[in-house]
């Protein structure tokens, strides 16, 4: 059997792991293969003190004007949608001034953590990752999941595209409380954890065996070709980490569950369990980053609205619509104050969760009523940022400032080394 043959029937057992590994097309040889080797982080999650990021995204907006406050520093005044966040008015910080500097409406909501437009991003060296992926990539082995990715698949244009791969790939979301619980407390029985271990070896040695077959390979082809094998060996690279950590894993318990399984019932009622979901997720250590998306699929009827989410956000500037909008942003602003609430409850060594956790809120979209990309609302708490203070910065010309430049300063005190990230010109100072 020729060496193509056997890289292929092991290719196919390997996607499982990470889906497609279909290599690029090679004309210098006519064939496929894979190589590389990497060195995987052995370290268990160190937990107390630890670095941790948040963000949560709405998909539609919130009013500007009921939004932002006018006096810049520490004596903003309390608008109608930041009363919510009055007792956490210490650990947070609103900007004003921040986004990506795009067009695109509904479209380019998917950019909110990212930057970059996805249709724009193929010739990017990163794509247009986002930057919860970002870090999931650099830290993420550390932890049991790199990351969590919560929201839900109703909802306009085809539900949750908050976190994107390298690869250009949407990072499908955990949909709901009763599967979010599942992820983070049910532990597999001993049988089946004996067949993911016995599986996870069995991959390891296909993918050795790949890599020793193959291992020639990028000797014998062209320098186009060989920055194509280059591209391929980091999808490699990715998925002996992703391997690794399934094996360091597959015979750990997880946590006790401090609750019995939730169900259920729609976006609106799971959203404070979801939040209570994601803070034990944290505490746990069962994962360091984590994301949530309030989308298309958050009903106003289980507020008792009879209007959908979607045409209320096209108001027209009628007042009974933009009355109706600010109940749905006040809910959810509350339940976003309460997380912080919670975690500024939960100890973590020396000093409490929310110390160590920087938590993003806000949206891709600045103005839903006119499909308005830019002026984003931004809150920023915990991590070190909480300064009880309005910051509004530049938005024109030299004086503009990216929202990446915020997440690349996001990156560093998360420990990565980075100076770059998306659209950005520089760190945020």
């Amino acid at each position: 059997m020729s060496m193509q043959t056997n890289l292929h029937r092991r290719r196919f057992v390997l996607q499982s792991v990470a889906g497609s590994l279909a290599l690029p097309g090679l004309p210098s040889l006519m064939a496929d293969s894979v190589g590389g080797n990497s060195v995987v982080q052995k370290a268990r999650g160190a937990g107390s003190g630890a670095r941790r990021f948040v963000a949560v995204g709405n998909l539609l907006g919130f009013q500007q004007k009921h939004f932002f406050p006018e006096t810049p520093g520490r004596e903003y005044e309390q608008t109608t949608l930041l009363k919510p966040l009055a007792a956490n008015r210490d650990q947070i910080k609103v900007y004003r001034g921040l986004d990506h500097g795009l067009r695109g409406g509904h479209f380019a909501v998917h950019t909110f953590l990212s930057g970059v437009l996805h249709h724009e991003s193929k010739n990017r060296r990163d794509g247009n990752v986002t930057i919860d992926q970002f870090l999931a990539d650099e830290i993420g082995n550390q932890t049991r999941f790199a990351s969590l990715t919560v929201g839900s698949e109703g909802g306009i244009h085809g539900g949750c595209q908050m976190s994107w791969t390298k690869s250009g790939v949407r990072v499908p979301p955990i949909t709901g409380p009763a599967e979010l619980f599942e992820r983070l407390f049910v532990t597999e029985s001993k049988d089946r954890r004996a067949r993911s271990i016995e599986a996870n070896s069995l991959q390891s040695s296909i993918l050795d065996s790949i890599m020793d077959e193959a291992g020639s390979l990028s000797q014998r082809v062209n320098q186009e070709d060989k920055a194509k094998l280059d591209e391929y060996f980091t999808a490699i690279r990715d998925v002996e980490k992703r391997l690794e950590v399934r094996k360091r894993w597959a015979d750990q318990p997880k946590p006790e569950p401090p609750f019995e399984k939730p169900s259920d019932r729609n976006t609106v009622d799971d959203l404070p369990m979801m939040y209570e979901l994601i803070a034990l997720a944290l505490q746990t250590d069962s994962t360091r980053i984590a994301t949530l998306e309030i989308g298309g699929s958050f009903l106003p009827q289980n507020l008792g609205i009879d209007k959908s989410y979607h045409s209320l956000s096209h108001h027209g500037n009628d007042e009974q619509a933009i009355e109706n909008l600010v109940t749905l942003e006040t809910y959810q602003i509350k339940q976003f104050g309460k997380f912080l609430s919670r975690l500024a409850e939960m100890q973590d060594g020396e000093q409490t969760l929310l110390d160590s956790t920087a938590v993003l809120f806000g949206s891709g979209m600045g103005d839903g009523n006119s499909h308005k990309n830019t002026d984003l609302p931004i809150v920023l708490a915990g991590g070190g940022y909480g300064a009880g203070e309005f910051k509004q910065v530049g938005t024109k010309g030299k004086n503009s400032v990216p929202l990446c430049n915020l997440f690349v300063d996001i990156a560093q005190r998360m420990g990565v080394e980075t100076d770059s990230f998306g659209s950005s010109t520089g760190t945020f100072s």
